[in-house]
């Protein structure tokens, strides 16, 4: 039985000649697991706003959506809300009360269930999701993982047909989303529920589904299972290629005749038939050559920080250094302090015992003029802290207002960065209407027009399609040349292994280990590549796609 048809969709966003969607037509059967992709901006989050009425977003909508066989728009608000569960990008932006039990208990309430049956399901989704330990919690003492599992919990308890998330992970590190997408994976293969999910993550989403589907400039150029999906991408040299799985992009490169592999084991399984079974040769090696004689422009010294006097300690003991030019990637699990030492840098928070060094000099004595202006720039976790205008040109140009510049000169330079971040047809919107990829891209331009030489980065790469994250590392590198220091915290594994000179792993507060990137990535099970996880058995020192193509070729 079918759970969505659509027929014939369209989609305009006021003031917006472009289709965000352009004659979409589609059908989702009940039970399968959909994964929807595609680049920034192609309008996957606009198409799964329009299978929930209450979501969709004001704009002029043609074509028609059934659910269940019956037209969207006569279901009535009550029966979408308890059949179509919707998991946001943002998990604070869906937790509506303050304690864990009464979240899950919440959507139950508000659809008039009794006492009786709101125990029930509350605790029989407690203990399907492991929420018992946390159970009693107030929802702020929880991690990033931990609040998405419990959005996902509450909106499990009404016991939906279908499940939509839109890009569910993207503020999760590499083990909680692990975990949240094996329990996507069971909700879907124990539960029988229909998964829709947008997601750029795709190193694990796309080997759990029945269907991907790849959209484009508003157009579906791409709906197959899994094994095809990346054979036609690379047929029709489309960039979204460079997103599929590791295990895919490996096999194209290599000519062979075995099946393409998509998971890591089945990617183990076939470099093992692709390589002969003599002894290599040589090893793989690659030597990093870090220049660790130049000056130290940050240097954090036996930090301590907490948010209130009461509170535990967020920061412990820290201390760190990172040198001229350096691109300083910080890993590790959500609440660890990965943030909150960007901050310490930056100098919004200030530590209660040790020292931040900036130049050499304590950052508290630097006057904030002084901080941002060509020194330090931030770009923050939420983009959407930075917007302060109607219009995206009028929020670029805000950042010019106290600057000696002619007019002249600040077109030229918002010019500039608008054609980096590829923002020319967006500078007449509101921010708030971008997608998160395009928010993003626009926070960024927003930051570089300070023109810094400390740039520091928290999850930049969040809502980035493959694309735009090799534009982004282009960027990155021509500021590294040009002398611009980069810190950069991320939960993308791959992005940093393949850009950074040196990373460090957050635990409890603290740095607990720092090396260069190969070294860093080769000697670790889930802080790693994909890479390094199908070739590491023959050689533990490969930790990108480029590596393990380039074993296979020489032996």
């Amino acid at each position: 039985m079918e759970t969505y048809r659509i027929k014939n969709l369209s989609f305009v966003y006021p003031k917006m000649e472009k289709k965000v969607l352009d004659n979409i037509n589609l059908q989702i059967d009940g039970g399968e697991f959909v994964a929807i992709c595609g680049k920034s901006g192609s309008g996957k989050s606009t198409l799964l706003r329009q299978l929930k009425t209450v979501l969709t977003p004001h704009g002029k909508r043609e074509g028609e959506i059934y659910f269940h066989g019956k037209p969207l728009a006569t279901i009535e608000d009550r029966v979408q809300a308890s059949q179509i569960g919707y998991v946001l990008q943002n998990p604070d932006n869906q937790i509506v009360t303050d304690k864990v039990w009464h979240e899950l208990a919440f959507g139950l309430e508000s659809l008039g269930y009794d006492n009786s049956t709101i125990r029930l399901r509350v605790a029989e989704m407690a203990s399907f999701f492991g929420i018992q330990t946390w159970f009693h919690k107030k929802v702020t003492e929880l991690s990033g993982g931990q609040k998405q599992t419990l959005n996902l919990a509450g909106i499990m308890a009404m016991q939906p047909s279908v499940l939509i998330l839109d890009e569910p992970t993207s503020q999760l590190d590499p083990i909680a989303a692990y975990d949240f997408l094996e329990t996507i994976r069971r909700i879907n293969r124990e539960l029988g529920t229909t998964v829709i999910m947008c997601e750029h993550r795709l190193e694990e989403v796309v080997p759990i589904a029945d269907r991907v589907i790849v959209m484009d400039e508003g157009h579906i150029i791409v709906d197959a299972p899994p094994k095809s999906v990346g054979k036609k991408l690379s047929e029709g040299n489309h960039p979204m290629f460079f997103a599929m799985p590791s295990a895919m992009q490996i096999y194209k490169s290599i000519e062979n005749n075995l099946s393409c592999p998509i998971t890591i084991n089945e990617a183990r399984k076939w470099i093992d038939a692709i390589l002969p079974k003599k002894e290599m040769k040589k090893r793989f090696v690659v030597e990093e050559h870090i220049d660790r004689s130049k000056n130290t422009i940050i240097k954090i010294k036996d930090v301590w920080f907490k948010y209130e006097k009461d509170a535990a300690d967020a920061i412990k003991d820290l201390s760190l250094e990172v040198k001229q030019g350096d691109f300083y990637c910080i890993v590790g699990g959500n609440g660890t302090g990965k943030t909150t030492t960007l901050s310490l840098i930056s100098g919004t928070n200030t530590p209660y015992r040790g020292k931040v060094l900036v130049n050499g000099k304590d950052i508290k004595k630097i006057s904030s003029k002084d901080r941002f202006r060509n020194n330090l720039a931030m770009l923050p976790q939420n983009p959407q802290n930075i917007f302060v205008k109607k219009t995206l040109e009028l929020d670029l140009y805000e950042m010019l207002i106290d600057t000696k510049f002619e007019e002249k000169e600040k077109e030229e330079k918002v010019r500039k960065v608008v054609e980096i971040a590829e923002l020319e047809d967006f500078l007449s919107m509101h921010p708030y209407d971008l997608s998160g990829g395009e928010q993003q891209r626009a926070a960024l331009a927003k930051v570089l027009l300070l023109e810094p030489k400390i740039l520091l980065l928290d999850e930049p790469t969040k809502g980035l399609d493959a694309f735009f994250k090799k534009k982004l590392a282009t960027l990155l590198k021509k500021l590294k040349k040009q002398g611009v220091t980069i810190v950069m915290v991320s939960h993308d594994i791959e992005f940093c292994a393949n850009y950074a000179d040196i990373c460090g792993l957050f635990f409890d507060g603290g740095i607990v280990t720092t090396n260069t990137t190969r070294k860093f990535f080769a000697g670790n099970s889930f802080y790693t590549t994909a890479a390094n996880r199908i070739a590491r058995h023959i050689d533990p020192e490969i930790v990108t796609i480029e590596d393990v193509v380039h074993l296979c070729q020489q032996s």
